[in-house]
């Protein structure tokens, strides 16, 4: 009789390209401080952990945009490992959104001098697109832990208004230090929970409803529900 296969719950390793793009992020975040987050940078890293040319190719197409990725999710996770501390239904709506991006703030200064390279890299108009798509996925991520399960237009809008903090928020985190930071996202909080105090007396549905039952009755006559 054979002993039955051993099923362990540990996770699975990560393979090759997972493993080997955290490498090269290490090593980029060391070097970002000297040679700035660019293709220089990109291939010195690569170099570091002994890839060619062609699998720099393979691992990062994009090159220092898909590092800059990378680092922004790193920060990602590391915050919201910060949060998962946190007794979450204890805290009111405002209190969570404030730790949840004090949280993601500070993941990004941990790693200071290569965040501001990369901030440096993400305001060039080229990479405006992938500086709001990563700074949506931040919102995306801190809302979820706050608690939020809206599906509606609400889903989006939260987001937005997350996101247009989130990006001033963390530029002046990088380089006028944390007060700075801290005070404009005080400040921004309340005029968010200002917005949704105005907006929960609001039917912002009425005027679809209206439409809606418009042309219903031009379709299916005055009875048509």
């Amino acid at each position: 009789m054979t002993d039955a296969p051993h099923l362990s719950n540990d996770p699975p390793e990560p393979d090759w390209g997972d493993r080997m793009e955290q490498a090269v992020l290490d090593a980029a975040i060391v070097r970002a401080h000297v040679m700035g987050w660019n293709s220089r940078m990109v291939r010195a890293a690569c170099d570091d952990n002994g890839l060619s040319l062609g699998d720099e190719e393979l691992l990062l197409p994009n090159g220092a945009r898909d590092l800059a990725a990378l680092l922004s999710r790193r920060h990602d996770d590391r915050a919201l490992a910060t949060l998962a501390e946190l007794d979450v239904a204890s805290l009111k709506i405002r209190e969570r959104i404030a730790r949840a991006v004090s949280a993601r703030l500070e993941a990004g200064a941990h790693d200071l001098e290569a965040t501001r390279r990369c901030a440096t890299f993400l305001a060039l108009p080229t990479n405006a697109d992938l500086g709001l798509k990563l700074a949506w996925e931040s919102a995306d991520h801190l809302w979820h832990w706050a608690g939020d399960t809206a599906t509606d237009w609400n889903h989006y809008s939260k987001r937005t208004i997350l996101s247009g903090i989130l990006i001033p928020a963390m530029t002046m985190r990088w380089f006028d230090g944390r007060d700075a930071a801290d005070a404009f996202v005080s400040r921004r909080i309340d005029n968010v929970m200002a917005f949704e105090k105005w907006k929960a007396g609001k039917d912002f549905d009425a005027p679809l409803r209206k439409l809606t039952d418009v042309l219903s009755r031009m379709r299916y006559g005055a009875k048509a529900q």
